[in-house]
């Protein structure tokens, strides 16, 4: 029956059929930034993301600023997936969830195992993330040929072991950490949750003035930013019955589908996929710390993966 058969919200599908283009733009443009860093102009196209814009770099700015919004983003997307979506059966909503700590613990564990007792023990929380930007970069490319439902799975999957991953390493290697800021942060997300829930306020405004603040606020406490924007797509208006897309969350998710495809992942990839490959990097490649991030991204996390998911 139609009603048991698992569907994908529309919003969802066009999400990936706009991201076809810019997944090969992605890769296109991590290629090119590999291409320039290991030219004669290597050392200036590095330095160049380094360049100070007030109290942040260049590349700073994208990874805390631009890839707020691409979370953003994407969060707007799960919830939309959570409330009338493929997540909003409670067990399509724990699979991932699982798979995100299994993904995490067992590549942690493969490097510890490795490095237990040198200083390159520090070096765990590494193979714990996956990049979701380049995550979303090959399913868009594969287009149809990988099923909905995985899309979702995955999608949902890579926000959990990001998030879970950050919130793991602020924990223990930041050193600067601001418990003030970060109530601060969780103060302004409780005033824009009575405003979406008791308050029934529709308007964009509030809210985006809101994230811009509870960004700051996690920005200065230490913890990576990103963190406020899946919090804000939270706090956004949505309801299921708004199939004519006039929800607060809909209309912002349909106006950032380009800008992010386009200009912010794009942007993400000139900055932060400059790798210099010469003789130390490949020498580097044989440490101890190298083999483990390795081990636990290549073994540990598919191992965890799919045993926590058939729990």
């Amino acid at each position: 029956m139609e009603t048991e058969q698992r569907k994908l919200s529309n919003t969802f599908n066009k999400f990936f059929d706009s991201e076809k283009s810019s997944g090969v733009l992605l890769m296109f443009c991590t290629a090119l930034a590999l291409a320039i860093t290991n030219s004669s102009f290597g050392g200036r196209y590095l330095a160049f993301w380094q360049t100070k814009l007030g109290s942040l770099t260049l590349e700073h700015w994208i990874n805390d600023g631009l890839m707020a919004v691409f979370f953003l983003l994407i969060g707007l997307e799960l919830e939309r997936e959570l409330y009338s979506g493929e997540l909003s059966n409670i067990k399509n909503a724990l699979l991932p969830m699982f798979a995100a700590v299994g993904g995490m613990v067992a590549p942690a564990a493969i490097h510890f195992a490795l490095n237990a007792g040198t200083p390159s023990q520090a070096g765990i929380g590494i193979p714990m993330a996956t990049d979701i930007a380049f995550a979303l970069a090959v399913l868009a490319i594969l287009g149809k040929r990988v099923p909905a439902s995985l899309k979702v799975f995955v999608v949902a999957f890579a926000v959990m072991d990001d998030l879970g991953a950050i919130v793991i390493i602020a924990a223990v290697y930041t050193t600067k950490f601001s418990l003030a800021y970060l109530l601060g942060a969780l103060a302004v997300w409780t005033v824009l949750v009575v405003l979406n829930r008791f308050l029934r306020v529709m308007s964009r405004v509030p809210y985006l003035l809101g994230g811009a603040v509870m960004w700051y606020f996690m920005l200065q406490s230490g913890v990576h930013a990103t963190i406020a924007s899946v919090a804000l797509a939270f706090a956004i208006p949505y309801s299921a019955k708004d199939e004519d897309q006039a929800s607060p969350s809909h209309k912002l998710e349909h106006l950032l589908h380009k800008p992010v495809a386009f200009i912010v992942l794009p942007l993400f990839a000139l900055a932060n996929t400059g790798v210099v490959l010469g003789g130390d990097w490949v020498q580097g490649l044989a440490s101890m710390n190298s083999l483990g991030i390795a081990a636990g991204l290549l073994l540990g996390k598919p191992l965890g993966v799919v045993l926590l998911s058939f729990l």
